[in-house]
């Protein structure tokens, strides 16, 4: 897990990181620090969060391992299964 502003500040170099990051596989889902919620990169929910809330992984099981609980919007089933234990 590591935070989007460890990145930089907001830039376009900073951005072309995140890319990078992404495009090989290195970040898989982003998180809500403050919420402790976790989601896919394209969630809706997910892109409005402030940069310093923002948390990526690499799995959903390392997400887990961070005490993080799957978004109710875009992994709708994951949510489901965790809401009800």
């Amino acid at each position: 897990m590591f935070k989007h502003s460890d990145l930089g500040p907001p830039s376009f170099q900073t951005s072309r990181k995140l890319k990078k990051l992404i495009d090989n596989d290195v970040i898989c889902y982003s998180g809500n620090a403050t919420l402790k919620i976790y989601g896919t990169l394209q969630c809706a929910s997910g892109k409005r969060m402030k940069m310093k809330n923002r948390v990526f992984f690499s799995s959903v099981a390392e997400a887990l391992a961070h005490g993080f609980r799957p978004c109710g919007h875009c992994m709708r089933e994951a949510y489901l299964k965790w809401k009800t234990g």
